[in-house]
């Protein structure tokens, strides 16, 4: 069993230690055995169809959302600016193009 830590840029699971140092062999990424154990704590976030998602990428809404409280919907294909990922029910915190700052579920985007 590999108990060693997947990728932080492509969550490969091949990952193999050189020195102070875990190396991906699919993507060429290093990084330091010491931030391994820092970034175990780091919010998992995954959009509707299994990307990962980060802090500032953008997105677009897979389906017809309705905006509580007003008579407006967010149509599909609509991009969506992600400004940071919180920890809840909503999990994406981002900017809707012609509708402004909300939070939405990220089962509702798709990576763009």
């Amino acid at each position: 069993m590999n108990s060693l830590p997947n990728c932080t840029q492509c969550n490969s699971e091949y990952t193999y230690e050189d020195g102070d140092n875990f190396v991906c062999p699919e993507c060429a990424h290093e990084w330091p055995k010491a931030a391994a154990s820092i970034n175990n704590d780091a919010l998992i976030v995954r959009d509707a169809n299994g990307n990962l998602l980060a802090d500032g990428d953008n997105a677009t809404v897979i389906k017809d959302l309705k905006i509580k409280g007003t008579s407006s919907v967010i149509k599909v294909g609509t991009k969506v600016k992600i400004v940071r990922l919180t920890d809840g029910d909503h999990d994406l915190d981002c900017k809707v193009d012609g509708h402004g700052a909300m939070m939405l579920k990220s089962e509702f985007v798709k990576k763009a």
